[in-house]
């Protein structure tokens, strides 16, 4: 048995409550239903992960979660933590759709391991920086509630806005999106229809926004997957920069978006494919030239520490979306990345992801 023999994997429930209802366009939680996971290697060293499963977006769940994990569990005990990509690898085939689950243990074996080197994370990513900056999200609702969050947004020192859009007409989140220009004149805006749109319908907001003369930084996932194609046929090319996040679930999928010229940009998220299969997508969109945002789920202080390691480690990250800690109420942990504005560092972490239970 060498130092990072796996001994052992544990899961339990992780819930979070929320400050307001996490609002998108297919759904409205509000709390995290999330499953923290452990694992310890034979030298004593014990990584964190953390599974953040969105049943609107993915149709996993926590238990389906805590099944997926105590599944693995079996395989993965008494395997080196060194063969990460096997490991990986074998968490795809073996869970299936669970890609939370899959993530959450990655980061797990990930922590134990940078914690047996005593190496930060970022470090072990690439060395590229330590710190990135993060937008805020203003949830789905009226255009009273989206101007009221990004005068809150503002004052938390946070330049970039992304406003949930979708659930409504394409009207009514013009007028959200006026509301929000209003208050931030000069905030890049980034719109998130998760999918919640029709081709027609995203592209009746472009013609809505162009009209009042709204500039966007980003048009988030527009429509379903399997709409993909017909939206892209109704767009004028170069109009909006479009950035694929439900259509990337996998490096395939991403391969396939820019072998069709289907996107200019592609949200990697660990949470919905793994931290292996995310550093593929990384390599992918770089090659291709196309702009890469670091996202999250509902995910707490932990997972979001993980993914600031990740993206300021490999570098070359356009966008970050890392901001859903700032809506949990309490959360059970400390260490990880710091925040000032919209910065978030984890320069001061001496080894791991940073992130333990208090």
């Amino acid at each position: 048995m060498t130092p990072t023999t796996i001994t052992s994997v544990a899961a339990s429930r992780l819930d979070l409550p929320l400050t307001e209802p996490f609002a998108i366009a297919t759904g409205a939680p509000s709390a995290a239903a999330n499953v923290l996971v452990q694992v310890d290697l034979a030298d004593g060293t014990v990584g964190l992960g953390e599974a953040a499963p969105f049943a609107e977006v993915s149709g996993e769940t926590q238990a389906s979660c805590l099944r997926g994990i105590e599944a693995a569990r079996a395989w993965l005990v008494g395997r080196d933590a060194r063969g990460y990509r096997p490991l990986s690898a074998e968490l795809g085939e073996q869970l299936g759709q669970e890609a939370a689950a899959r993530c959450a243990l990655e980061v797990a074996i990930f922590d134990a391991l940078a914690r047996h080197w005593h190496v930060p994370l970022w470090a072990f990513f690439g060395g590229h920086g330590a710190t990135i900056h993060t937008d805020m999200t203003i949830t789905a609702g009226s255009a009273e509630h989206a101007a009221r969050a990004a005068a809150a947004i503002l004052d938390r020192g946070i330049s970039t806005i992304k406003v949930k859009v979708g659930a409504l007409s394409a009207e009514e989140d013009a007028q959200r999106l006026a509301a929000v220009r209003r208050v931030a004149p000069e905030a890049p805006l980034i719109v998130d229809a998760n999918g919640g749109y029709t081709p027609e319908q995203a592209v009746e907001l472009i013609e809505r926004l162009d009209a009042r003369s709204i500039s966007l930084e980003l048009f988030e996932q527009p429509v379903a997957p399997a709409r993909w194609a017909e939206f892209r046929g109704l767009t004028a090319r170069g109009r909006v920069p479009i950035c694929a996040d439900e259509s990337a679930r996998s490096a395939a999928d991403v391969l396939r978006l820019i072998r069709d010229d289907a996107i200019e940009a592609v949200n990697i998220k660990p949470m919905k494919c793994g931290v292996v299969e995310a550093m593929t997508i990384w390599n992918l969109a770089r090659t291709a030239g196309k702009r890469i945002m670091i996202g999250g789920m509902v995910e707490s202080s932990l997972s979001m520490s993980f993914s600031v390691h990740l993206a300021a480690g490999l570098g070359g990250f356009s966008y970050a979306d890392l901001d859903t800690p700032m809506f949990m109420q309490t959360e059970p942990f400390v260490g990880g990345f710091r925040q000032q504005g919209s910065e978030l560092s984890v320069a001061h972490v001496e080894a791991g992801h940073g992130a333990v239970v208090r």
